[in-house]
């Protein structure tokens, strides 16, 4: 019996002739996404799920979905998609990250050309029968100073761009190594520095806690009075209230949103705002990128329906059916391992260095190099996969290093990921016990054995009487508990690590009060 596809948005179609050449059934109903229960009756009957933005796969809809094992999500965000449940229930999502790349930075751009010159409400102006040419007085691009925010896939190709209008383009981006910017021929700033220099700032970068209001009220204040901002990246990076007072102020001379925190909007402070200009996130809507997403997914998800391939999925390693008994573990051991090491790091990564020792040395390291990278990355940019996060490296100027070597050392097999970054190298080794779990065996240097848990506290601390006592105590009065504790240090009396997990997480007080306990350098919150 072949394997049975729904499609429940508008998809090209081209992809349902892809489904249909492959040997898929397929049943395209484009508007079934935007009725949540006829979506909940039908779901029921099928293998595979292609949607775009509206269809929202929410923990009912995957419940209800007995048959499914693959979303596949024309595009790059996922937020439309419960991928903890679907992971839960066994289902691959996947998406396609680099189909709209283009298409969503010419729309950048074009929305910079609009608010440069105020051609929308121009526009309406001169159809309205008015002919007001000393009211829209413009500004040009060339020779002004372009700030992106996000220099990864599409941030690097609105550089290029703007290069070609002869425009200066200064980035922040702290997975942006000095040698991409060189070959770019961007400049590399910090955020501080490029607020004030800017003419034009974009944004360019998911929407995590850290990118979360990245321009805010301060952020704005610190703007080139006059100067313009274009987000056609994600609703949320920028605050809205804030953006629509330095509007009414003149802070900023202009803005283009093509996203908002809730979308669809229809009422938003943003609105009437001077020399504000809208599009309905309209970033990767051209026949091309429509197209290319269209194809790509349903080519991806007839290889895992038909022959088991796994191609950009968000919530599954890429790994045959024959490696999968061994190889998990270690998969999962290098993943930790990079996220270990990319919550840790806050400079731009130069390179990594990935050394495999005994027996896994033998296995297939691709999929364990791209698992690391996968966890490195994972923190800044969120939606990385196994698939994506080698060419994502790559694209950010990260040298990837692999040694194999026989077994050395205490262990009979280890995985050492050693990070490079402009100011030092940190290095972090784990390796799989015979229960089959994942534990950190050294971290910089310094042995110790750790399994790690979802909420760990990481702490560089003096070995000295007493640390210990306060920093349980402390936890204590917080009525935190401790799950395991983990301790290792260099010499005694000398530099140590200590790794807490705990069972919820602690709150910016307690991190505080925990950074103040006699003899610590340093406190994180990290998670797994």
């Amino acid at each position: 019996m072949a394997p049975k596809v729904l499609i429940s948005d508008k998809l090209s179609e081209a992809a349902v002739n892809t489904f249909k050449d492959r040997g898929i059934d397929v049943d395209f109903q484009s508007n079934l996404g935007k009725d949540k229960e006829a979506l909940l009756a039908a779901i029921g009957h099928y293998d595979g799920l292609a949607i775009r933005s509206t269809t929202k796969v929410t923990e009912k809809v995957i419940a209800a979905a007995d048959r499914l094992r693959v979303i596949g999500r024309a595009g790059i965000g996922v937020d439309n998609v419960d991928i903890a449940n679907a992971t839960e229930r066994g289902i691959i999502v996947m998406n396609t990250p680099f189909g709209n790349a283009i298409t969503t930075a010419e729309h950048a751009l074009a929305m910079m050309f609009s608010v440069a010159r105020q051609i929308p409400a121009a526009d309406a102006s001169t159809q309205a029968g008015k002919w007001e040419k000393s009211r829209f007085m413009g500004t040009e691009v060339t020779g002004k100073t372009l700030g992106l925010v996000g220099c990864g896939n599409i941030g690097s190709i609105v550089a290029d761009r703007a290069l070609g209008l002869r425009m200066k383009v200064i980035a922040f981006d702290p997975f942006l190594t000095p040698e991409r910017a060189k070959a770019l021929g961007v400049e590399k700033v910090e955020l501080e520095q490029l607020l004030p220099r800017a003419d034009f700032i974009t944004l360019h970068t998911p929407l995590t806690d850290k990118t979360r209001n990245i321009i805010d009220a301060d952020a704005l204040s610190k703007m080139k009075r006059g100067a313009f901002l274009i987000n056609c990246a994600r609703g949320g990076l920028a605050d809205e209230t804030a953006v629509r007072a330095a509007l009414d102020s003149g802070t900023l001379g202009g803005a283009a949103f093509d996203v908002f925190v809730d979308e669809p909007t229809k009422d938003n402070v943003l609105f009437g705002g001077l020399n504000f200009v809208s599009t309905p996130h309209l970033g990767a809507s051209t026949k091309e990128a429509q197209e290319n997403v269209a194809l790509q997914v349903a080519e991806q998800m007839c290889d895992y329906l038909l022959n088991g391939a796994v191609t950009n999925a968000l919530n599954m390693p890429s790994i045959s059916a024959d490696e999968a008994p061994k190889l998990t573990p270690y998969v999962k051991l290098a993943e930790q391992l990079g996220s270990f090491a990319g919550q840790l790091t806050e400079t731009a990564i130069e390179g990594i260095r990935l050394e495999y020792a005994g027996v896994v040395a033998e296995m297939n390291t691709n999929a364990l190099t791209a698992a690391a990278l996968t966890g490195l990355l994972t923190p800044l940019l969120q939606t990385v996969n196994m698939v994506s996060a080698p060419s994502l490296a790559k694209n950010r100027g990260i040298e990837v290093e692999e040694i194999k070597r026989a077994q050395k050392g205490a262990y009979e097999t280890y995985i050492r990921l050693t990070v490079l970054t402009e100011r030092q190298e940190r290095s972090v080794a784990g390796t799989v016990f015979a229960d089959g779990k994942p534990r950190i065996i050294q971290v910089k240097g310094i042995n110790m054995e750790a399994e790690l848990g979802p909420h760990m506290l990481y702490i560089t601390n003096e070995d000295k009487p007493g640390f210990i006592g306060h920093l349980g105590t402390e936890l204590g009065n917080h009525e935190v508990n401790i799950a395991t504790f983990n301790l290792g240090r260099m010499t005694a009396g000398g530099d140590a690590i200590c790794l807490v997990e705990i069972d919820e997480p602690v709150s910016r007080e307690v991190m505080d009060r925990l950074a103040a306990v006699s003899h610590v350098k340093q406190v994180k919150s990290l998670a797994f």
